[in-house]
């Protein structure tokens, strides 16, 4: 079993339809949600088991709403960084 941490997710949510998906935004990350061009960057703190696993809901909710919806994010727990794109893992590095 694993024990529940607070990551601190740093991304950039993009889609053909950015207006649909703040509210998912807003509920699942405890942060601000800052309007760009194509969609939103969103900053705050997440409490979960697993990066990989937080991705995957995150980006499962939003595409519920919006199926062409892209995620890149970072999420930071324990001095490490995992990146993605979409459900990709993109590596690992140890944290800024």
């Amino acid at each position: 079993m694993t024990a529940t941490r607070t990551f601190r997710l740093v991304a950039e949510v993009s889609s053909d339809d950015p207006s649909r998906l703040r509210a998912v935004l807003e509920e699942f990350i405890g942060g601000p949600v800052l309007p760009e061009p194509r969609g939103y960057r969103v900053e705050g703190t997440v409490l979960g088991d697993s990066a990989r696993d937080l991705n995957r809901q995150l980006l499962t909710a939003l595409r519920r709403v919006e199926r062409r919806t892209r995620l890149r994010s970072a999420w930071t727990a324990d001095g490490v960084t995992e990146r993605f794109f979409d459900y990709a893992s993109r590596g690992s590095r140890p944290a800024d």
